[in-house]
């Protein structure tokens, strides 16, 4: 089973990579921060994700992804890229690491939908999962769907024991069976090509020496501004 998900996360993030290629990595970088920013906007502002804002709000870190495709017929792929940021020690945000994730589903399923995803990182220890493992959720991290409308307001008390909750702007399109085996694969071409030279992601997530004043807005959406 773990590897037919690794299969298809692989595959699924080779297609999202595809699709783009005629598209200058400077460009793709900025498009997806500018979306990031609508996404984590329009979610906070939204009735119908319960229990979102609060939890931002007390959140180690977030992922955004602006598109995530899920697509298939009785095996499912998910994949799209995104940004990882995460708090520094005086409690402000970083900037944005650049990833892809990565999924596979079993199930009945069939079609295409897109959907913004927020992942909410809700310990350290997760943001360095990602970091070190590249965050294979289900195995390096512990994770659960909070999808629209579901009932997460208790999901917003110290007592949820998951490192990371998502919420996904289309009700239903994140199920709790399709989270296993997700990856956060890393796009050190994003990170060149918005930074320069080559930072690593501990750069940008754990040590904080890496910034981009081009990211501001977004940095300001999540935290309230």
């Amino acid at each position: 089973m773990k590897i037919w998900f690794r299969t298809i996360g692989v595959a699924a993030a080779t297609v999202v990579l595809a699709s783009c290629a005629h598209v200058t990595d400077a460009t793709k970088t900025a498009n997806l921060i500018a979306a990031a920013q609508d996404t984590v906007q329009a979610m906070k502002r939204s009735p119908n994700i319960r229990g979102f804002n609060k939890m931002l709000a007390d959140a180690q870190g977030v992922a955004v992804f602006p598109a995530l495709i899920k697509g298939g017929l009785l095996i499912g792929a998910e994949g799209g890229s995104g940004v990882v940021l995460s708090r520094k020690a005086d409690g402000s945000w970083g900037y944005p690491a650049f990833y892809t994730l990565a999924a596979g589903s079993f199930g009945l399923q069939a079609g295409v939908q897109t959907a913004g995803v927020i992942l909410v990182i809700r310990k350290k220890k997760a943001i360095e999962a990602i970091v070190k493992h590249q965050g294979k959720l289900g195995a390096d991290i512990s994770a659960a769907a909070g999808s629209r409308g579901v009932g997460y307001e208790g999901a917003v008390t110290t007592n949820l024991n998951f490192d990371i909750v998502a919420f996904a702007s289309n009700s239903g399109f994140f199920a709790g069976a399709s989270l296993e085996g997700s990856a956060l694969i890393r796009r050190n071409d994003y990170n060149r090509a918005y930074y320069g030279g080559n930072p690593t992601p501990a750069q940008i997530l754990l040590e904080h020496t890496v910034q981009n004043p081009a990211a501001d807005r977004l940095r300001r959406a999540i935290a309230g501004g």
